[in-house]
């Protein structure tokens, strides 16, 4: 299922798209800094093996934006601040290409995968490192709400500093 808005369209992600999402996800990285560290494989960090779902963001016929929709791992903080359990999903590898924003590509990224989440019985939540504003900025305009703010070990000499959220419960969900 596809879905478009203001030129936007927004459609599950295929095995043909790996190589428009890395381009974009480098775009990111360097303008950005995200992911903060880049991944040896980025096609593979893209299609980690817990993915449910994923979806791209498409601006005359050029990938723009990704988003997947994923297991809750064992890293992962915000399903343990949710309470953890098989009832979450996570939302993660959301990306906008600079030349993309402020169209509203993130909402639509965002909305697909809460929609998908809700259709399969699960609650989204989601990771975020407190530094990227813009992404924290995003998610509490969409009225996520901040389950908590934890210390991550990302290796032995990398601590992150993360932000836990959930979507907001909608009545009859």
């Amino acid at each position: 299922m596809s879905s478009e808005s203001g030129g936007v369209l927004v459609r599950r992600r295929t095995g043909a798209d790996l190589g428009g999402c890395v381009e974009v996800l480098g775009e990111v990285h360097r303008r950005d800094g995200y992911p903060v560290n880049w991944p040896e494989q980025p096609d593979g960090w893209l299609a980690t093996p817990g993915l449910l779902a994923a979806w791209v963001a498409e601006v005359d016929g050029r990938v723009v934006g990704h988003v997947g929709l994923s297991r809750a791992e064992s890293g992962d903080a915000a399903p343990v601040l949710w309470g953890g359990g098989p009832a979450v999903a996570v939302v993660s590898r959301l990306f906008v290409g600079p030349g993309a924003r402020g169209r509203g590509v993130g909402a639509l990224l965002m909305a697909r995968a809460v929609r998908e989440a809700v259709g399969r019985g699960l609650h989204p939540v989601l990771d975020v490192v407190a530094s990227d504003a813009a992404a924290v900025a995003l998610y509490e305009r969409l009225g996520w709400v901040l389950l908590g703010t934890v210390e991550q070990r990302w290796g032995v000499e990398q601590t992150v500093l993360v932000r836990c959220y959930a979507a907001p419960v909608v009545a009859g969900v």
